[in-house]
């Protein structure tokens, strides 16, 4: 096994004045299972190829253990790769295309043999191995993808969204046996995907990116409770964390009529008296009274224990329809009689799980 580091790693395709990877610092520690996400065009795909040897690095560099592998060939870096579209051999077995890699390394066929064996029993395989691809299902096909990578006993996993081909039920049950299998494993494995719930399931920590830029990395609950800046904070999570303009007032900040308490020293890095207050839609709760944060209600989703109501600020749903999302407004209430569409209501918020960002820098304040 072995740790990875991307060291002021930069990646500038031709022609473009931009990075697609901007100075990347990471480190990854040794079995450690961490997921790169971000929208699409952050970088975290090149980031991936990069350590691949699949892009080349400008700037910085790239380590594999002890080694820099910055200007190494694919081949030279002891990594197995898992692509999104599976890469099979269509006239191959499932077990010639487990044991394709080694056959090509010159390893005997007796060692192939007892190694595509050992993957396929751990992956469920066995009754397979004759098969050809066209006879597998998709999440069949991902499963001979990921044992055909577990076979040469690499260094490093390299998984660049695995599961975006699969539907949303066998997604949810084959991200679970990846988990499974790289903590049995213990292979040290970078995770790229663009859906945050399945990094916040499977990463031991998710590096979050976004411009070519790393914003943060830690484990997720962290990244949950404590996003480090605004897109953070609007990126991990689902629904999304309500983002709202807010002044700052005697006791704490105001959204719409309401005051929220937030400790003064919380505010104290603040620029001006306007900032952005973070509030999660299960952090809200219905107000008996008038107290709360006022929210006109457009949309009421009743899914059986949780109902979430989506709307705006009271006064506000023009800017809501009209794409401001600092406007728009969703709630998870518990009620089985929620209120009903086009109701205004008070939703109460404790103070504790407020989140307050700079306006102007969008970095976490506090």
């Amino acid at each position: 096994m072995a740790t990875v580091s991307f060291r002021d790693a930069t990646r500038v395709y031709p022609g473009s004045d931009h990075p697609a990877v901007n100075k990347l610092n990471l480190e990854i520690g040794d079995g450690e299972f961490m997921v790169l996400v971000g929208p699409s065009g952050c970088g975290k795909s090149t980031s991936l190829r990069m350590l691949a040897g699949l892009e080349d690095v400008n700037t910085g560099s790239v380590w594999i253990g002890d080694r820099d592998v910055t200007d190494l060939p694919p081949k030279d870096r002891d990594i197995a790769m898992v692509f999104q579209n599976y890469a099979l051999y269509p006239h191959m077995t499932v077990a010639d295309n487990m044991g394709f890699a080694l056959k090509m390394q010159g390893v005997s066929k007796d060692e192939r043999d007892r190694r595509v064996k050992e993957a396929a029993e751990l992956l469920g395989l066995q009754d397979l191995l004759s098969r050809k691809p066209k006879n597998l299902s998709g999440g069949q096909r991902q499963r001979v993808a990921m044992g055909r990578a577990i076979v040469r006993n690499p260094q490093v996993f390299l998984m660049d969204e695995p599961l975006s081909n699969l539907d949303a039920k066998l997604r949810v049950q084959t991200r679970t046996q990846i988990a499974a299998l790289q903590s049995r494993l213990g292979v040290t494995t970078v995770y790229v995907t663009h859906d945050q719930v399945e990094a916040m399931t499977m990463g031991d920590r998710v590096a979050v990116m976004s411009d070519g830029l790393l914003q943060q990395v830690d484990n997720p609950l962290v990244l949950y409770d404590k996003p480090a800046n605004i897109f953070v904070a609007g990126f991990i999570g689902s629904p999304a964390m309500n983002l709202m303009d807010a002044k700052i007032v005697d006791g704490g900040v105001k959204v719409t009529d309401h005051v929220i308490p937030v400790p003064r020293e919380v505010l104290a890095g603040a620029t001006g008296d306007a900032v952005v207050v973070g509030i999660r839609p299960e952090s809200f709760e219905l107000s008996d009274s008038a107290h709360g944060v006022a929210m006109d209600i457009a949309v009421v989703e009743e899914t059986g224990a949780d109902s979430f109501l989506y709307g705006s600020l009271k006064g506000e749903a023009d800017s809501a329809i009209s794409g401001d999302a600092s406007k728009q407004i969703v709630a998870r209430v518990t009620t089985r009689t929620p209120p009903k569409r086009g109701a205004t209501v008070h939703l109460a918020v404790q103070p504790d799980t407020v989140h307050v960002f700079n306006k102007e820098t969008g970095n976490r304040l506090g």
